[in-house]
């Protein structure tokens, strides 16, 4: 018999922690590998965590509600345990402990009510009966007789009664942390020099009358707002931008887009376009598809390119096209596609989510023209597609200058500067460019 650790798995690219939805195991269950143990969530997507071995399991590390770091041990099995008697010789420890620790409480309870039975107040002036309990909890909390005769008794003849002196303390207690809490505010704002800490403060006293709602942040919220903060507070980021006449990709695609829903039974957008354009430049600035791992860099053989995507609930999540250099425009088409849908509907794999060596991000569907978004860590490059748009653009011809009607869009990316120079940055985003504006649009697929 062996007692074995079942350990937290990687959930994704970045992902160092999950919180725990439910078990669907409990103590002294019979565990087969691969039966899900217990389900956890991350910013990024709710997973099921299998049990790599079989046996019993013997103890739950954490709790509903818990947060567990990736690499820990969130649950023990014994394994090769199947006698009965085996199984109870197990738990008995288990359940002894729980029991010595409810007689401590119990007893630890029944000490403190005799204890608090020692001070009694004194009511011998008073013309009012009061029971000892009552005196001794008064006494406790520091309630004068001159308060305790103005607690209106809901007891036989008006006696006060427990419930009505801990209503009293209570109550007390409220009034006093709000004014407290009033007074520092004030306080606070009084000392502050700052106008716009002023007006913070302010505010903060007036959440109660009506012209502030207060949200809190979700789970995914939350996450995504640490992620982006380390990623400003890590890298050293830097932005380029360039436009990119899109027309023969726009006429190519509208030419046959029919033909391809029809045939493929989905629609072909920009999206994967833009990515197989960038993979291509990857080929040709292969120091773009890097990580940095502190003083490391790790060049990336393959080109896995994440897709930002916006989730019906506001929050963000970026699925990840793997290995593009080997797909062609109907496979990365499909691989777009099949990912914003499971993305939009909740069903992404930890797999979907993690490996990213580049980000593209498409501003351009909110209709913004250009944007600068931060880095996905431990990426260096993260590139932002505006709006595509009618414009007049000035073409050089064999005849001379011409002003034309283009399809143009706004190329922006952000990179680490710490391991990207400008050149390098500045190359590579011309490099996207130039594919995009050489898209043959004579091409079948």
């Amino acid at each position: 018999m062996a007692k074995i650790e079942l350990i937290m798995p990687k959930m994704g690219e970045s992902v160092t922690e999950a919180t725990v939805i439910s078990w669907n195991k409990n103590i002294g269950d019979t565990v087969e590998v691969d039966d899900t143990i217990i389900e956890v969530a991350t910013d990024k997507v709710d997973s099921e965590v299998p049990s790599t071995h079989e046996g019993i399991l013997i103890e739950q590390l954490f709790q509903n509600d818990d947060v567990v770091q990736v690499g820990e041990a969130f649950a023990i099995i014994q394994t090769n345990s199947s006698d009965k008697e085996e199984i109870e010789e197990i738990l008995e420890p288990i359940k002894e402990s729980k029991k010595i620790n409810q007689e401590n409480i119990s007893e630890k309870q029944v000490n403190e009510e005799v204890k608090s039975e020692e001070t009694i107040l004194d009511t011998s002036k008073s013309k009012k009966f009061y029971s000892p309990l009552v005196k001794s909890i008064a006494k406790k909390e520091g309630v004068s007789l001159e308060d305790l005769e103005k607690i209106v008794g809901t007891g036989k003849e008006e006696r006060v009664t427990k419930s009505d002196i801990l209503n009293y303390i209570e109550s007390k207690e409220d009034n006093d942390k709000q004014q407290v809490d009033k007074t520092e505010q004030i306080k606070t704002i009084t000392n502050k020099t700052s106008e716009k800490n002023k007006i913070q403060q302010v505010n903060s006293l007036n959440t109660n009358t009506g012209d502030i709602e207060i949200v809190e942040m979700d789970r995914m919220r939350k996450l995504i707002s640490e992620h982006m903060t380390m990623s400003k507070s890590t890298s050293a980021h830097i932005t380029s931008i360039v436009e990119a006449d899109m027309t023969n990709i726009v006429e190519w695609r509208n030419s046959i887009k029919s033909k391809f829903k029809e045939r493929e039974g989905q629609n072909i957008t920009f999206t994967p376009i833009i990515i197989q354009a960038m993979c291509n430049a990857v080929k040709d600035f292969p120091m773009i598809n890097v990580s940095v791992d502190g003083t490391n860099i790790h060049v990336h053989k393959n080109t896995n390119i994440g897709m930002a995507a916006a989730l019906p609930d506001g929050n963000l999540i970026v699925p990840v096209i793997h290995e593009c250099q080997n797909k062609n425009l109907v496979g990365i088409t499909k691989s777009v596609n099949d990912l914003a849908k499971r993305a939009r509907s909740g069903n992404l794999n930890p797999d979907d989510i993690q490996g990213g060596t580049i980000t593209m991000t498409n501003i351009g569907t909110f209709g913004n023209l250009m944007g600068t978004p931060i880095i996905n860590q431990p990426q260096v490059a993260i590139l932002a597609c505006g709006i595509i748009k009618k414009k007049p653009v000035v073409l050089e011809t064999e005849y001379g200058d011409i002003i034309a009607i283009r399809h143009m869009m706004y190329l922006s990316l952000s990179y680490d500067h710490r391991v990207v120079d400008g050149a390098l940055g500045g190359q590579y985003i011309k490099k996207v460019a130039d594919y995009l504006e050489n898209f043959n649009k004579n091409q079948e697929i």
